[in-house]
């Protein structure tokens, strides 16, 4: 067990680059993870990382083991959810990213839901709307609201989410209404950091454009920039499960309706280069289930 232990340690170092770091991830003591991994390279006979001030590398023979490690580790894995499998009780602890606010308004209330029904299972949930490494951060799985996936990103569609462009009715009528997207280049148009801020995209006679934009006004938060518009600041591009509930107050109106903008999907990310626990792929199962039925916030 010692010397599974330790190849885990190796792992992580492995992925992390940093003996640090994997520390700080587990709360330990950085000599624990080194006095490991020197333990190992002691009974193996090599040296595994080549270790310099500035980095740490991989020698040749540390990155054949490191290969042999994940093989191993992940068999290992695959027995004890197997076991956990043939009792169906998901067990052990799940780590997972979610956005902030589609997280907290509408996966907080399903996740604590999953918490009682799973007792054995302990959840570690982190809402924050950055797009996160699940490998170097240990995530299990992270929730994902987005129109783009990378390309070797393991993932999982669970529904969908509208876009809509809104404003006040005091920003319109000072300014005017935007008739085409065209139009929004005379704009203030709030931007969100994680997105191109240079230009939002539209289906225009069934072809998908982008259309330049320009703005004072920036946040990586929907709610902040659904807010300036409310107070008629500018024109915002919003997932509905945010503009929704403002748009039914009456404080802004959706604008450029004929002109469709691509939906968001809503992805559950898995680590690319690991087996999936059984607790895992159950709470992916979970979210799927009650995503993909007909949800409030899409409702026109």
């Amino acid at each position: 067990m010692d010397q599974l232990e330790s190849m885990r340690l190796f792992v992580r170092v492995s992925e992390l680059g940093s003996f640090a770091a994997v520390a700080h991830q587990l709360g330990v003591a950085r000599s624990v993870v080194t006095r490991k991994v020197a333990g190992l390279e002691a009974k193996l006979g090599v040296k595994l990382i080549a270790r310099s001030t500035r980095r740490l590398n991989l020698t040749s023979a540390g990155a054949a083991y490191l290969e042999k490690c994940r093989e191993i580790l992940n068999l290992l894995e695959i027995a004890e959810t197997d076991i956990a499998e043939d009792r169906q009780v998901p067990r052990g602890p799940i780590r997972i990213g979610l956005p902030l606010i589609f997280g907290v308004r509408y996966l907080a209330p399903l996740l604590l839901e999953f918490c009682r029904r799973h007792p054995g299972v302990d959840l570690d949930m982190d809402f924050s709307d950055r797009r996160i490494n699940l490998i170097e951060e240990g995530v299990d799985l992270s929730i994902r609201v987005t129109d783009y996936l990378g390309q070797r990103e393991i993932a999982r569609r669970l529904g969908t989410s509208r876009m809509v462009v809104v404003a006040s009715s005091d920003y319109l009528a000072q300014h005017g209404e935007p008739k085409h997207p065209a139009d929004l280049s005379a704009h203030e148009c709030l931007g969100y950091t994680f997105s191109d801020n240079a230009a939002w995209q539209f289906l225009v006679d069934r072809q998908l454009r982008a259309f330049p934009v320009r703005g004072r006004i920036q946040a990586n938060n929907g709610d902040v920039l659904m807010e300036a518009a409310v107070q008629g600041q500018g024109i915002a591009r919003e997932p509905i499960f945010i503009a929704g509930p403002v748009l039914k107050s009456g404080k802004v109106r959706e604008i450029l309706a004929e002109f469709p903008i691509p939906e968001l999907g809503v992805y559950a990310v898995l680590p690319g280069n690991r087996h999936i626990p059984h607790r895992v792929r159950t709470l992916v199962d979970f979210l799927a289930g009650r995503l993909s039925q007909d949800l409030p916030w899409n409702e026109r």
